[in-house]
């Protein structure tokens, strides 16, 4: 048996941009994303706090340190430039692994900036 678990997550992010001419996606500061443990291009959940919406999309790679959060193409009518979002990544495990299983958790502040971490430490083995 296999489990779809969460192993990675941005909670409290700010959108930063909503460009609707655009092939689709959500922009992601590639140093964010590495601190969540998501890779680019991973199939991503987000979820708007503001507006109740949600939507599947992949993570594309920002520019380091710009804190960016853009929704593109038509995901870009489920947001505005302000709106709080949670970014989760989601993997398929064994029930082994499942068990095992600490996603890594970020947690941002108005400015898109790190001020907590939860769960794996990235770079960390799971022994």
């Amino acid at each position: 048996m296999q489990k779809i678990m969460l192993t990675g997550k941005i909670h409290t992010a700010r959108l930063t941009a909503c460009e609707l001419d655009y092939e689709g996606s959500l922009e992601i500061d590639l140093d964010l994303l590495e601190q969540a443990g998501i890779l680019p291009y991973e199939k991503i959940l987000v979820v708007n706090r503001n507006n109740g919406e949600r939507l599947e999309t992949y993570a594309i790679p920002g520019a380091r340190g710009s804190r960016a959060f853009c929704l593109n193409g038509p995901a870009a009518k489920r947001g505005s430039v302000g709106d709080v979002v949670t970014i989760m990544a989601f993997s398929l495990l064994t029930e082994d692994e499942a068990g095992k299983c600490c996603p890594t958790i970020i947690v941002l502040n108005e400015e898109n900036q790190i001020t907590l971490r939860k769960g794996k430490e990235v770079g960390k083995s799971d022994s």
